[in-house]
């Protein structure tokens, strides 16, 4: 015999509350920015004009280095070359973890690192490609060239042995307004 799912009615809007949604893997929270009363409404609409959502997920460490890269990528717009050297760096990083090496200023990135990068990870990253790359992480403030050739500071920011990291994005529709200056009419 089949049970009968119950229909919830409500008397009030729930989501006028914060809202924690169980997705498969991850829970997602959607809320109001700002507390209490201290929120940014049209009076004249009752629109809210900004809203929070915010996602939660574990994940084991090949999703994370995964995750990490990508959003960091899409952070900073970074190229195909400077994804794939800030992997570089990353496998770098986590070698270090297995080693008494306790330092993460720096990285050394030579061609024998690249070579044992390509077979630990059977890839054919080339050195165009991987030098390509680690310039694009220069200018987006993600390494410093250091003194000696081939070592590079990271930035502690984003290079971190932290098993915990929160990204975020605040998307704003431009006003119209804006968007006659920026077509120039």
């Amino acid at each position: 015999m089949t049970k009968k799912k119950e229909i919830v009615r409500h008397t009030e809007n729930p989501f006028m509350k914060d809202l924690d949604i169980s997705i498969r893997t991850k829970q997602v929270k959607v809320s109001k920015l700002g507390k209490d009363n201290n929120v940014l409404v049209n009076e004249d609409t009752g629109e809210v004009q900004g809203t929070f959502v915010g996602t939660y997920k574990q994940v084991d460490d090949e999703q994370f280095l995964k995750l990490f890269t990508a959003n960091i990528a899409l952070t900073f717009e970074l190229k195909a070359a400077g994804i794939k050297a800030f992997n570089v760096v990353c496998w770098l990083m986590q070698q270090r973890l297995n080693t008494a090496e306790v330092t993460n200023e720096t990285v050394f990135i030579d061609k024998y690192t690249l070579e044992d990068f390509n077979e630990q990870h059977n890839k054919k990253l080339s050195r165009a490609v991987l030098y390509r790359g680690l310039d694009d992480l220069i200018e987006n403030k993600i390494l410093a060239r250091a003194r000696r050739e081939g070592e590079y500071y990271t930035n502690p920011s984003f290079m971190f042995n932290g098993d915990r990291i929160v990204f975020a994005t605040v998307i704003e529709r431009k006003k119209k307004e804006q968007l006659k200056k920026i077509e120039g009419k």
